[in-house]
């Protein structure tokens, strides 16, 4: 979002973002020259504490997510000509009424196919709301998951939309996501296939980073051969030390140095070796176009970033739409999966075999000059009028 911020002031419109007031963000939209409004609670001590699957807590912070679409939100978009909208369902059917009060534009954007109605897969599961396993009908899999959605905030919505005097709304999910909704992924690393749903793909939203690397991480790269990354972004890894132990051990075993990421995971080095360096935020598109090869979770932006890189890839996937992006690095031939959320060293050694193998990686490389990087002037274009 930061990236289509930056693209669309670069072409002349003024952009204000709402985000939550996690230091990460601010930092992040403060170096973009972003304006930022503070919406909302901070997501790192959400992420980093609920129970992966548990329902407990949901009915608050949805509450609490609509609530800030029909206050925060609304105060920020006044004025504003389009409201571009992604994230939980809560906050882009609070966003389109945001937009529909105002009489302005409203855009849906998913960073992942996996959240949008297609008969070629399944809906992910709602917290709380497991779907029938004795239905097999994709189709009829996404009507439940309709009604799913409207049982669990159609109530809430309307509710926040009778306030503001706009009428109710039925199918709050198809209302959030519109026709005709972004999605910005990359289409030969996600291909999507024809639906009854309008999808507009765009191609990933790539984020212009001039930062140079860190003075301690560009000389512990200059110091020799290229190290394998490891790093698991916003998860909290309840195994971090186990898996940051495995990890670095599976490195060694390839003869190869470490670089781990923090994240949010707080991933550290098990031992003092000089073989093992431990970075926190740094540009991953110059990052990762300087290791042999990238170990993540497999999230949507370190997948497509990797990719890019022209680097094979180990996904250990965490939850959410990790699977998907795994099936797509084996289908493709750039890397290798694992099932295992916490791999053992030896299990996470074969799979670093594999992605290193010279046929992955020629493949990886290959790959990396058919990625789109012309995402955000894409979408950029269709917000203001001006794609052809």
């Amino acid at each position: 979002m930061v990236a289509l911020a930056v693209r669309l002031r670069a072409l002349g419109a003024r952009v204000r973002v709402c985000a939550p007031p996690d230091e990460e963000f601010a930092a992040l939209l403060a170096g973009a020259g972003v304006e930022m409004v503070a919406s909302g609670a901070p997501v790192r001590p959400l992420v980093t504490t609920v129970v992966p699957g548990s329902a407990a807590g949901l009915a608050q912070r949805a509450a609490d997510l609509m609530a800030a679409q029909f206050e925060t939100v609304a105060a920020a978009a006044e004025g504003c000509d389009v409201l571009v909208a992604t994230g939980p369902l809560p906050v882009s059917a609070g966003a389109r009424s945001v937009a529909e009060k105002l009489g302005i534009r409203y855009a849906y954007v998913s960073h992942s196919p996996v959240s949008l109605p297609s008969p070629h897969q399944p809906p992910p599961a709602r917290r709380g709301r497991p779907l029938p396993p004795e239905v097999a009908d994709n189709r009829e899999l996404w009507e439940i998951d309709a009604r799913n959605a409207d049982e669990m905030f159609g109530g809430l919505l309307n509710a926040h939309r009778a306030a503001v005097g706009l009428p109710p709304v039925d199918g709050i999910r198809d209302y959030a996501f519109t026709g005709t909704p972004f999605l910005a992924t990359d289409p030969v690393l996600d291909p999507w296939p024809p639906t009854g749903l309008g999808v507009v793909q765009t191609g990933t939203w790539f984020r212009p980073d001039e930062r140079p690397l860190p003075r301690g991480l560009a000389a512990f790269l200059d110091a020799g051969d290229p190290p394998v990354f490891v790093g698991f972004g916003s998860m909290p890894m309840t195994t971090a030390p186990d898996i940051a132990r495995a990890a670095v051990g599976a490195a060694r075993a390839m003869g190869r140095r470490i670089l781990l990421s923090r994240g949010w995971a707080e991933l550290e080095p098990a031992d003092g070796r000089d073989d093992c360096f431990t970075v926190g935020e740094a540009d991953h598109g110059a990052l990762f176009a300087r290791v042999a090869a990238v170990v993540h979770h497999g999230s949507s932006g370190s997948t497509a970033t990797a990719a890019r890189a022209g680097v094979p890839q180990v996904v250990v996937p965490q939850g959410a739409d990790h699977p998907y992006w795994a099936e797509r690095v084996t289908a493709l031939g750039i890397g290798a999966a694992l099932d295992d959320p916490a791999p053992s060293a030896e299990t996470l050694t074969a799979a670093l075999a594999a992605a290193l193998a010279p046929e992955t990686r020629a493949r990886a490389a290959a790959l990396s000059r058919t990625i789109r990087t012309d995402g955000t002037t894409e979408a950029a274009g269709l917000l203001l009028g001006r794609s052809e």
